[in-house]
């Protein structure tokens, strides 16, 4: 049986780079800003994760079923229809902090928004740092 290998994988690509094909031009104004946000509350460099994923730092994951991997602590992607913010699954605080997040969508791992000014940023900043708390708890620093 082939050994599964990880779609998202931190790249050398430029995170600039990446954002400047971002067609929609207000989205694309929203990468940069998101870009700043999460680079100033992590303090980590951006770096591209598979082909359109921003993240920032990285931690390594083992389940339980043996599958293990690297993923970053957080990120993002501008995608053409909304804009996906990655943070950690499993945290039950991350509901309660949505809560005053402003106009969002959540799934297991993304939270969903279509534009920076929907959303409450210091509440942003405080769902980054709370995701890479539950990380570094849950897996080590």
């Amino acid at each position: 049986m082939a050994k599964y290998e990880a779609k998202m994988k931190e790249t050398e690509s430029s995170v600039i780079e990446f954002i400047e094909t971002v067609e929609n031009p207000k989205k694309r104004e929203d990468a940069y800003k998101l870009l700043e946000i999460f680079s100033e509350a992590t303090g980590y460099e951006a770096k591209m994760w598979g082909p359109s994923i921003i993240g920032f730092g990285s931690y390594h994951y083992k389940y339980a079923s043996g599958h293990e991997g690297d993923a970053p602590l957080v990120g993002f992607s501008p995608r053409k229809a909304k804009i996906s913010l990655y943070f950690a699954t499993g945290d039950t605080e991350r509901e309660v902090i949505l809560e005053r997040f402003g106009k969002h969508t959540s799934a297991k791992a993304c939270v969903y928004i279509n534009k920076v000014a929907d959303i409450d940023v210091e509440v942003l900043k405080e769902l980054i740092n709370r995701s890479i708390k539950f990380l570094q708890e849950t897996y080590g620093s």
